[in-house]
Parts: C-alpha cells; structure tokens; sequence
C-alpha cells in the first residue's frame, strides 16, 4: 500500500504546479521575491507609499462551483474566486498586491485545475496583482473525485492618510451604483434549488456562469480623480445588507428602487421561484455590484469618468 493508492499522486501534483509556472509568473509585479514552488511567497510594499497599511481579504465562490461542475466549464469561477476577494479589499481604497489560491479536490484533474488556475491568473491580471502563491489539495476522502473547493485570499496596501472608511460621509452626499456584470458569485443557493426542482433551466438564463466584474482598475481610476467619500461591494446581502456598511453611525443610504432597470435574468429567477422582490432585493445584487459615494458636487464628475453604467440611486440620510 501506498500513497497513490490511498488517492492522492504526489507526483502528479508536482507535475501541475510545474505546468502552471510560466502562467502564474506572469501575472508578477516588480516587487516580488523569489518565484512559485517555495514555502511561502514574498513581495515588497512599493516604494511609493510613506505610510503603507495592508488590507487584506478572503473570500470564495460559493455554491456557484455547482454550475461549474455540472458544465465542466471552470475557467470562469477562477476569474470569480479573484474578483470577491479584490473587490472586497479595494473598498478601502487600496491597491491589490497579491493573490492566494486554495484549491480542494477530490482527485487531481490536471486539465480541469489548469482552467481554474487560468481565470485566476487573469482575474488577476485585470487587477493588477501577483498570484504569488497558493495550495493545491489532493482530498479523496472528503471530496467526490470530480469535484472540488475554492477559496482566495488577497492582500493590499494603502496610504495611511488615504484611507476610505466612511467617516468623512455626510448627510445629502450621493451614492453612484455601477453595473454588476450579472449574478456574480451570490445567491447560487437558491438558484441551484430551482434548478434541481426544473423551475428553472439552464438555457432559460445561459449568462448564469458569468463571471464576477472586477473593479479594480475602475475604482483606481476614480480614486485619481476625485474624493471618494466611501464604497461598498455588494455580495450576499444585496444593497440592503451592503451598503450601509461603508456609513458612519446615525446615518443610512436611502435608494431609489426605479433608479436603474432591473437586468432580465434576476426578473426570471423572481418568477420561477414566485421569490417576494424583497427576497431578491436581500439575495441578490439586482444589476448594481458595487456602489461609491460622492459629494452633491463630485457626482456628475463621477458619473462622466464612470460612463452609461452607472446610475446615481439615492443619497445619504439621517
């Protein structure tokens, strides 16, 4: 008896991480340390910054993975995994630097990893940061050979005095929503349920494995060129249970529900579930998967940086 029939292949392990080297290498910024295979991944904070704080940030994909796994298509939540972790982080007004991945399996599938280790390389090549690491696990006795488990982890920096926390937000400032690029990577619970009781088919709603936008680069940009009072990711939770999140106590965001038109797919899970819209509102992100908040006179600078996909929604209110 030994390892590789107990399932798990040292071997074969070794031969993924060797085939993904050139990938992953890729995606390294000049501050990095060392290369992929050691005990630890090491990177230097840039030296622009006076006063760095790190940020950092984990996350998953859910029950999304689901989807993947049912359509053998598995490049898409890579992206997914990098874009719940960076989207957390930035909020603050941070800079991603690195990036983890864990990867749990039930049998090491060499092609079916290499696709996920691709979306993450270029989820984090849209957001700037090195995949500096990670950890690939052969589990047979806890995973399904077929399937598997993800989770990120992301790190940060940001100037000490640039920090965005919310405390500067002041009643009558407004809040920008930005279009999410569909579901993202929350609410797969219930829809894989519909799913399962033939509610709902796939071919009813194909955009279903979408990946998770990335705001990155976006808030980057925005963060250049004009205050930003405060941001929010909106996940499980929706803008309910989001957006109040990045506003000091005593105040709250009132929303304007009919500010932005509703994407089609969430009207379709609404209707094949008979789901209350204050469920969908509770689940789901409903179109807007991120939100800023500006001043009265910063708005229309912020909505023409943005572009046609953003809507301003509400303000802020005592």
């Amino acid at each position: 008896m030994d390892y590789k029939s107990s399932g798990v292949d040292i071997e074969a392990g070794n031969a993924f991480v060797d085939s993904i080297k050139d990938s992953v290498k890729s995606t390294h910024r000049p501050e990095v340390v060392g290369g992929l295979g050691g005990f630890n991944g090491m990177m230097k904070i840039p030296e622009k910054y006076n006063k760095p704080v790190l940020v950092s940030g984990a996350d998953g994909v859910g029950t999304k993975l689901e989807i993947a796994q049912i359509w053998d298509k598995h490049y898409n939540v890579g992206v997914d995994l990098v874009a719940m972790c960076v989207n957390d982080v930035i909020t603050c007004g941070a800079e991603p630097l690195y990036f983890l991945d864990y990867i749990a399996t039930g049998k090491l599938q060499k092609d079916k990893l290499k696709e996920i280790v691709e979306g993450v390389v270029n989820g984090c090549v849209m957001s700037g940061c090195t995949l500096i690491g990670g950890e690939t696990a052969e589990m047979p006795s806890m995973y399904a050979s077929m399937r598997y488990d993800l989770a990120g982890f992301c790190t940060g920096v940001v100037e000490e005095d640039e920090i965005i926390d919310g405390s500067k937000i002041k009643e009558g400032d407004k809040i920008i929503g930005i279009a999410s690029s569909g579901i993202h990577s929350n609410g797969f619970s219930l829809i894989n349920d519909l799913l399962w009781r033939h509610k709902l088919a796939f071919l009813d709603i194909p955009e279903i494995a979408t990946p998770t936008r990335i705001y990155a680069p976006l808030v980057r940009y925005l963060t250049k060129r004009i205050p930003i009072l405060g941001m929010a990711h909106i996940t499980g939770g929706g803008i309910p249970g989001n957006l109040p999140r990045c506003m000091p106590k005593g105040l709250q965001p009132l929303v304007d529900w009919n500010s932005w038109e509703i994407p089609d797919i969430f009207n379709k899970i609404m209707i094949a579930g008979d789901i209350s819209r204050e469920e969908m509102w509770r689940v789901f992100n409903m179109g807007i998967g991120y939100c800023i908040v500006v001043s009265k006179e910063h708005v229309n600078d912020a909505i023409s940086l943005i572009g046609n996909d953003c809507w301003t929604i509400g303000e802020v209110v005592v």
